[in-house]
């Protein structure tokens, strides 16, 4: 029988404003919503057959710390009952630097939120309006002074590759972040996701964008910039000090079964995918109805969960023990890769060393490219 996730995924809808690049499942000026949401939410884990505790536990939006502190102290009581946190679990919260003051952070600190990611993204004011974020320098400051209280996991959300900005912008971002003493970096080429207002915007030409080659610069800066100064570069887009890499999105990378709940977040159990609805409403309508709020339903087969587990671990730095792979999925991955495999090699996207097999900086600089090779490789 297999055993039970250990992590579990909570999704909070809600923010003040829906950034332009944005494309997550957000409600905006719906704060009206928000005691209905926390009503569904309590009723989708009433449906959950067991209590389970968990060694990960995150909160992600949205912006979880948009709720009032009431509000956060309910969601934290509903969740806890289903998913209690063992004693050394890592409970991650998402937040916006002008969410945290003492209030929010008392509610934090009495709940055991041990690790806070905050979406910084910029420190430049002219990038963070472009951005559409609202927030300045001191706000950031002001956040990390009250997270240090009682937090010493602290992670800072960068983004890259905004109009028009220039490699020397971003290494000052960089360098403004590491000032703060953060434990973890998060950093995000801006992409343009269709249905989000900065995809109409470039498509109307009225939005600059960076050329390929600006983008790679900033992010093999970041890179090089991070790793001098002894910072474990662990994933694509994720940097810690040493012991401070994020052990839930671990579980993802490592294709390891997990819970999720709320409106849009994505399940991962018994070796089925559900993906819940990402409208709010309709999550809350339906859930108080007594109906599913489940819109997608998958359950891949041992050929796919394969490939996708592949493709998870190598968008960790340390790659694929391959030994220990092939005793683990009973595989050869010369077999599942087919000629993939030596083609890679050959272009010096991947490579084999120290029995990993693992991307070089090439094939990480395009990383997403490769994916649909490995999900159905050629023989």
């Amino acid at each position: 029988m297999a055993l039970a996730p250990t992590s579990a995924y909570v999704h909070v809808p809600f923010c003040r404003h829906r950034c332009g690049y944005c494309n997550f499942t957000v409600s905006v000026s719906a704060d009206s919503q928000a005691e209905m949401y926390l009503l569904a939410l309590q009723q989708e884990l009433n449906c959950i057959d067991d209590i389970y505790p968990v060694d990960t536990l995150f909160f992600g939006g949205g912006t979880p710390t948009h709720l009032t502190v009431a509000q956060l102290e309910q969601l934290f009581q509903t969740v806890y009952e289903r998913f209690p946190p063992r004693a050394d679990a890592e409970i991650t919260i998402e937040a916006n630097p002008e969410d945290i003051d003492p209030n929010v952070c008392n509610v934090l600190k009495e709940w055991g939120v041990n690790r806070v990611s905050l979406g910084v993204q910029s420190f430049s004011p002219n990038k963070l309006r472009q951005l559409e974020r609202y927030h300045t320098a001191a706000t950031v400051d002001r956040a990390v002074k009250n997270l240090r209280g009682f937090c010493d996991n602290l992670s800072l959300d960068l983004i890259f590759g905004a109009p028009q900005e220039t490699v020397p912008e971003w290494q000052r971002d960089v360098e403004s972040a590491l000032l703060r003493d953060p434990q973890h970096l998060s950093t995000y080429g801006l992409t343009y996701e269709r249905g989000t207002t900065f995809w109409g915007r470039r498509l109307r030409g009225d939005l600059p964008t960076n050329d390929e080659s600006m983008e790679r610069q900033m992010f093999e800066t970041s890179i090089d910039m991070l790793q001098l100064r002894g910072w474990n570069h662990y994933e694509v887009s994720n940097f810690s000090q040493p012991g401070f890499l994020c052990r839930h999105n671990q579980v993802y990378w490592r294709g390891e079964e997990y819970f999720a709940v709320g409106p849009g977040a994505a399940r991962y159990v018994n070796t089925q995918r559900e993906t819940n609805h990402r409208s709010t409403s309709t999550y809350i309508k339906r859930i108080l109805s007594g109906v599913s709020a489940v819109q997608e339903s998958e359950r891949l087969s041992e050929s796919e969960r394969l490939r996708e587990r592949i493709v998870l671990r190598l968008r960790m730095m340390e790659g694929i023990p391959i030994a220990k792979f092939e005793s683990q999925f009973d595989c050869q991955l010369a077999t599942v890769l087919g000629s993939t495999l030596e083609e890679f090699q050959r272009r010096g996207w991947w490579e084999i060393c120290d029995g990993h097999l693992r991307l070089t900086r090439e094939g990480l600089m395009i990383s997403d490219a490769l994916w649909p090779y490995v999900l159905a490789p050629q023989t």
